[in-house]
């Protein structure tokens, strides 16, 4: 598995075991959204800073985005899609 693939297979690894989206991972490091989008999909050749700004939120070690998966490991599943509902949904009246 090449560099840039390895990051992307643990970032995204690691952010679903901290059970956090993309976005709230973007706000907690300081990074935009889309950013770790990109790099999870491997299109985005990061930064030693930014992989250190990502491993302090995700509680992690830098190494660990190239730890290298076993063979028969699937890749980690997506979070739930769509958003949870407002609270402001669930009272409102239907007329």
């Amino acid at each position: 598995m090449r560099a840039r693939a390895l990051v992307a297979w643990n970032l995204r690894r690691l952010r679903v075991e901290k059970n956090l989206t993309q976005e709230a991972l973007g706000l907690l490091a300081e990074r935009e959204p889309s950013y770790i989008g990109r790099i999870e999909r491997g299109r985005e050749n990061t930064t030693v800073d930014t992989l250190e700004a990502l491993a302090a939120v995700l509680d992690a070690p830098v190494s660990a985005f190239f730890v290298v998966p076993e063979p028969d490991v699937a890749a980690p599943a997506p979070l739930r899609a769509g958003r949870k509902p407002s609270s402001a949904s669930k009272g409102a009246r239907t007329s």
